[in-house]
Parts: structure tokens; C-alpha cells; sequence
């Protein structure tokens, strides 16, 4: 194993047992050398292994063995979280779902959901598949010089038709959320945590009950039920404390206001636009609906200068936060829907085969998280070596990208395998006959 790429693996060793940890690593780096589907059978094709007749035994660290995929994400996290944020920053995480489309019967969890890839504004597409709800480190990558989403907490949220035949309740994505959230926070008490995510996850009930234990920053509808906060009650006045104060004007009266405050900022990365300049308007107020109760926000209502783009709003349960900030924090959350792309992209989410529960419910989790993992052993290399981008005529980048990443780790598992370079000769390099072969059938196969 190459000494880089190491530290990474073994600090899973604990969950495992001996005989089992070395079929985890053979899985795990054959998973980072397969191109194409990543299956068991794939994995092992790509690490030399395809003649080995207990192949069976590597299935079963999917479908069998007993781990635990929770301990796992701990301590992929705290791993996450050393290498790439400094200990005084606010730890800022996202939380978003993807749909797997999956056919089979076999597959008794999935359900038919909208397609968020081929679905638009115009066009409602559906698929079959499962849904997974995913928690990403959203951190500045240095040598990549942008924000990253890192995963390191998968869960699958079963379909409602699935919940009806194994006779247990459903619970709807914000009900998985705070779970998420609540766990998270169990493993980092100490820190500051602010948690983003898309206007699916703005509900007065989940902000509500995470609010006192971190920052939420979502979307805000426009005509949204604002009120001042509510008043002292008056000594001697019998009856329930109020819950709110009077009702403030939505945030689509406030755009007509001319007595409206609106600063002028300027967004390094708004959308696909750099440096956009936008006018903010900013206050505080409480959430309230009817039966739920009231939750203290701050609202941004964002303007663009040009008039090119629709006015949104965004909230912060984390009412001294400042309008740039939650900005800034929100717009990290874009990093998310680029993981999702490379990880079916590059590490074969959605190709993979397994019929089992457990396998199931394991499988993608481990493919998600190796994409952090590929980013912290990446991490771990030489500058050189990793900054070596390898631009085309069509596609001019200045930066590297997760694929050259990818490239780098697959590069430094390859030297420290097989090859043996001649000590005096710097143009000529003597490969085996057997690697030789071996590389020749794996492009074969990969084309």
C-alpha cells in the first residue's frame, strides 16, 4: 500500500477484524483503480485478482460482515476535518438528496421519485431508484483553490410503499435530517456548526427543533408569515404568553418599499457568473405558522442589480449573522450537485449490482465517502504530482479537478505496485511481462 494513501485506510482498521480489514483494502483500491462499473468482480479484476477462487469472501464484507457504517463516518469526519479546516473556523456542512435509479425486484426500497437530472422548470420527469440523504464538509480546498463537498454521512430513506409492507412508519426528509443534524452535533459538541441546504429543507417544524444547537441557512419563500417578536406580557394580565408580535410585510411588499435599505455587494462566484453585483437587504423577524412554533430568523433579500435573475431570500436561524455570511455560506452549497456528477462520473454510483439489504445499504455510502477519501490521500501528495494538470485543445482549465485527483491517486497505487524503473537509463523503463499483459487487457477492457 502506498505509504501516502495509508494513514487514510488504516484508521478504519478498528472497525474490522484482521482477516476482514485485508479484504477491505483490496476492495478499496480497486475501487480507486476501476474504470467503468464499479462492481466487487470489477475491483477485483483491476487489482490482478480475477483467477482468486474465494471471491465470495469479499462480497461479504458488503452483505455479511458485521461493521458499522456510523463509526465509520465519525471517523471519517474528524479525518475531513484535520486536514482540511483550521480549528477556529465554523464548521459549514451541507445536506442535500440524490436519487439512485435502480430497477429490480429485488431492490425492495426504492420508489418512484422526480428526476431532478432530466427534470426542469417546464418538464416533470420520474424514476425509479432509491433516495439517499447525503452530509458534505463544505471546505476550501487549497491546491484546488475553490469549496469542495465532502461526504462522510449516507443514509438511505426508504420509499413510503416500502414502509407500508414492512409495517413501519415513513419519515419525510426532514425527519432523516434532524436525525443527521442531531447526530452530528453528538460528534462535535464543541464546535461552531452551521448547516446549509436547499428550500426542501426549510420547514418551520425541523428549523424549529435544530435551531438551538446549530445555524441553519436555507431558502425563504417570498410571501413567507414574518412577525415582530412578541411582546412582555403586562403584569397582572391572565392567559398564555403571545408568541409573536405584529405581522411585518412579506418579503415581496419589501421589494416595492422605498424606504428599504439595500447594500451593494459583490459575489465572487453568484451561479455561473464571477464578481456579480447584487443589492442585499437584510432584517430579523420571526417564522410562525399556524399549530407550530414561532422560529427567530434573519432574512436576505437578494436583488440583482442588472435585473437579469429573479429576487430570492435566504434565511439564518443564526440571527447575528451578517447578510455577506449567510451568502457566503450559502453559495457553498452549489459544490454539492459537482459531487454528485463526479461520484457517478468517476467512482460508478449507480453501476454497481448488489440485491442484498445490507449490500444495499452499504455499497453507495462506501462510494460516496471514497470520494473524500481519494480527496485526502490527493491531499497527501506531492504539489507537483498533483498540480500537474493535463489540458486539451477543447478544454482549458486552470485549476485541478477531482478526475485529476483521481489520476494522481491511481498513478502513485500503479508506481507502488509493479513497476521497476532502470537506475541508469532515464528514457527506458522495464515493465514485467505479466503487468504488461495486465495493462493491456484492463485498457482493453475499460475502451
Amino acid at each position: 500500500m502506498p505509504t501516502e494513501g495509508s494513514q487514510v485506510i488504516l484508521a478504519f482498521r478498528s472497525l474490522f477484524s484482521k482477516k476482514v480489514f485485508e479484504h477491505v483494502k483490496v476492495l478499496l483500491l480497486g475501487a480507486v483503480l476501476t474504470v467503468g462499473k464499479h462492481t466487487v468482480c470489477a475491483a477485483l479484476r483491476f487489482m490482478g485478482l480475477e483467477q482468486q477462487g474465494c471471491f465470495h469472501k469479499y462480497h461479504r464484507v458488503l452483505s455479511r460482515v458485521n461493521w458499522s457504517g456510523l463509526n465509520a463516518s465519525k471517523i471519517l469526519l474528524h479525518i475531513l476535518i484535520k486536514c482540511f479546516v483550521n480549528s477556529k473556523d465554523p464548521l459549514v456542512f451541507g445536506i442535500d438528496e440524490t436519487i439512485e435509479r435502480r430497477r429490480g425486484t429485488k431492490i425492495k426500497a426504492k420508489g418512484i421519485y422526480r428526476d431532478p437530472v432530466r427534470s426542469s422548470h417546464t418538464h416533470f420527469a420520474k424514476c425509479s431508484g432509491l433516495r439517499w440523504i447525503s452530509m458534505m464538509l463544505l471546505c476550501k480546498i487549497t491546491w484546488a483553490k475553490r469549496i469542495w463537498a465532502l461526504p462522510f454521512f449516507t443514509v438511505l430513506a426508504p420509499s413510503e410503499r416500502y414502509c407500508e409492507q414492512q409495517g413501519i412508519r415513513h419519515k419525510k426528509i426532514t425527519e432523516w435530517a434532524r436525525q443527521l443534524i442531531f447526530q452530528l452535533y453528538r460528534w462535535l459538541p464543541n464546535r461552531a456548526l452551521i448547516i446549509v441546504a436547499d428550500s426542501s429543507y426549510a420547514v418551520i417544524e425541523l428549523l424549529g427543533t435544530v435551531s438551538p444547537y446549530v445555524s441553519f441557512i436555507t431558502r425563504l419563500r417570498l410571501d413567507a408569515a414574518l412577525y415582530d417578536p412578541a411582546p412582555g406580557k403586562e403584569p397582572g394580565k391572565r392567559g398564555p404568553k403571545r408568541l409573536k408580535g405584529a405581522r411585518q410585510p412579506t418579503l415581496i411588499q419589501r421589494l416595492t418599499e422605498q424606504s428599504l435599505s439595500w447594500q451593494s455587494l459583490v459575489i465572487a462566484q453568484w451561479y455561473n457568473q464571477k464578481d456579480k453585483k447584487v443589492l442585499v437587504a437584510t432584517g430579523t423577524a420571526l417564522w410562525y405558522h399556524s399549530g407550530m412554533p414561532p422560529v427567530a430568523i434573519r432574512w436576505v433579500l437578494i436583488k440583482d442589480e442588472e435585473g437579469n435573475k429573479e429576487p430570492v431570500a435566504l434565511l439564518s436561524t443564526h440571527t447575528q449573522m451578517s447578510a455577506e455570511q449567510i451568502i457566503l455560506c450559502f453559495i457553498r452549497r452549489w459544490s454539492m450537485e459537482v459531487t454528485f456528477k463526479e461520484v457517478r462520473a468517476h467512482l460508478g454510483v449507480e453501476s454497481q449490482r448488489q440485491w442484498s439489504d445490507p449490500a444495499i445499504a452499504r455499497t453507495t455510502p462506501s462510494l460516496m465517502a471514497l470520494f473524500s477519501i481519494v480527496t485526502i490521500w490527493a491531499n497527501s501528495l506531492p504539489k507537483s504530482k498533483l498540480l500537474a494538470i493535463q489540458p486539451t485543445a477543447w478544454y482549458h482549465k486552470e485549476q485541478p479537478t477531482f478526475s485529476d485527483a483521481l489520476a494522481a491517486v491511481r498513478v502513485q497505487i500503479w508506481e507502488q505496485r509493479k513497476f521497476c524503473i532502470s537506475d541508469q537509463q532515464s528514457d527506458i523503463i522495464q515493465i514485467p511481462r505479466a503487468l504488461l499483459s495486465e495493462l493491456t487487457t484492463l485498457l482493453a477492457r475499460a475502451a
